[in-house]
């Protein structure tokens, strides 16, 4: 498998990305976020506005993304980086993105545009993914290789 295989089949095995965002002083903040990725380069999930990662995402759209699987034994598990700019999706787009976002998992059918808007809850967000790499099993520990986007 090249390192662009394996990113897919991280990505498209996985449910949780870990969300990394900073408030207006840098100050870091890491989340697990449940995703729907679109053709590897959108990233999409739903999220409360108050929400301290959303809230980070007012101040500062740039972000870095981690998907993993934690449950494989130590010292061979693989991941995707990304480092990406987020916001919160706007009307314009909602219909078009709610879809992407609930095609992916069953457990995620009941999320419609009308689920996204207030007086609802939960927003929906967005990462574009900017650069990727991956770290392999086999590559020893912490060497990522960059791979090209989308993935």
């Amino acid at each position: 498998m090249t390192p662009q295989d394996v990113a897919r089949r991280i990505v498209d095995a996985n449910q949780y990305m870990t969300l990394a965002t900073a408030d207006r002083d840098g100050r870091p903040w890491a989340s697990p976020v449940c995703y729907t990725s679109d053709g590897g380069r959108d990233f999409y999930w739903a999220s409360r506005p108050e929400s301290r990662h959303s809230s980070n995402l007012a101040d500062r759209s740039e972000v870095g993304i981690v998907i993993f699987d934690s449950q494989v034994p130590l010292f061979v598990g693989e991941a995707v980086y990304l480092t990406a700019h987020a916001l919160q999706v706007g009307e314009a787009d909602l219909a078009r993105c709610t879809d992407i976002f609930r095609g992916r998992l069953p457990e995620l059918a009941s999320f419609s545009p009308e689920r996204l808007r207030a007086p609802q809850p939960l927003r929906l967000y967005v990462a574009h993914a900017l650069e990727a790499s991956v770290l392999l099993a086999d590559d020893g520990p912490d060497i990522r290789v960059p791979i090209a986007l989308p993935l």
